[in-house]
């Protein structure tokens, strides 16, 4: 099976008169060895379900169904749905119109596990991803490409310079990792951006007991302790954490935001009291 070539999408967009928005971040992969390292670094074939969100003209979508497993592609954009179907069909593979932060994720997917192959623009590479950790537990595991800068942040660990809030949270759900980079010109139009890729593994449950410590007072911390990341915790959690519970956790007030990793974060909200009435 070939891929799509630059060529071939440049032909592609001529034909059907598309031009790339930029307003939905659109730059198409349109180089074969990129899109079959993609494939490989997701590491599926044969009996994977393989969803992969922003297909746009299908070159990844074709290496995908290239590995033999099956593919479900949803795009947004209504200009490309039936250019993406006429390159796809013929490989079996379901597209999708839909946007992948309003779609009925359980009616689409039904039981997992599902891997999840997207290409996401900068806008909204960050929701999908904790909405997809917080909402789709069908998907057991991911490979995004995103700008550099929003992958560090997802992936990063204490110690790190991106790391923050968004690292916590997907650190709750998941162990994260850079996979590789993605030079700029492999996409058409060339992006102004460096792209990676990143590799997301869901946990078998997340990194803090939600009976122990609920959700939403775990990332109220965190919000709060990041939103002032300069100030030390006493400061920046001042009001929601007591001086007693800096001591129960084992965690020095004067410390900052970015010294806790996530379990850590998670004995300082199960040590202080609960939160006040919104």
């Amino acid at each position: 099976m070939v891929t799509h070539t630059r060529h071939e999408v440049h032909d592609l967009l001529v034909g059907y008169e598309v031009r790339p928005s930029r307003a939905l971040g659109q730059n198409f992969v349109a180089d074969p060895n990129t899109v079959r390292r993609i494939a490989r670094l997701a590491q599926v074939g044969p009996g994977d379900q393989v969803v992969e969100i922003g297909a746009g003209l299908g070159s990844l979508t074709l290496a995908l169904a290239e590995t033999g497993a099956a593919v479900t592609a949803i795009e947004v954009d209504r200009r490309l749905v039936a250019v993406l179907d006429g390159q796809v069909r013929y490989r079996g593979v379901r597209v999708v119109a839909g946007d992948a932060l309003a779609l009925d994720w359980d009616g689409l997917l039904g039981a997992g596990p599902w891997v999840l192959v997207a290409n996401l623009p900068y806008n909204v590479a960050t929701p999908l991803v904790v909405k997809v950790l917080e909402e789709v537990p069908a998907v057991g595991r991911m490979l995004v490409m995103v700008q550099r800068e929003v992958g560090e942040r997802l992936a990063a660990g204490v110690g790190d310079p991106a790391y923050g809030a968004v690292s916590v949270k997907v650190a709750y759900w998941a162990t994260a990792s850079v996979e590789g980079r993605v030079p700029a010109a492999v996409f058409v139009p060339r992006p102004r951006v460096e792209s990676v890729l990143v590799g997301v593994r869901r946990r078998a449950g997340p990194a803090v007991d939600p009976a122990a410590v609920p959700y939403e007072r775990l990332f109220e911390l965190v919000r709060a302790g990041f939103g002032q990341r300069r100030k030390m915790l006493r400061r920046s959690l001042g009001g929601l954490v007591d001086a007693g519970a800096f001591t129960c956790a084992g965690v020095r007030p004067e410390a900052r935001a970015e010294e806790l990793d996530v379990w850590t974060w998670g004995r300082l909200a199960a040590c202080s009291s609960s939160p006040s009435p919104s």
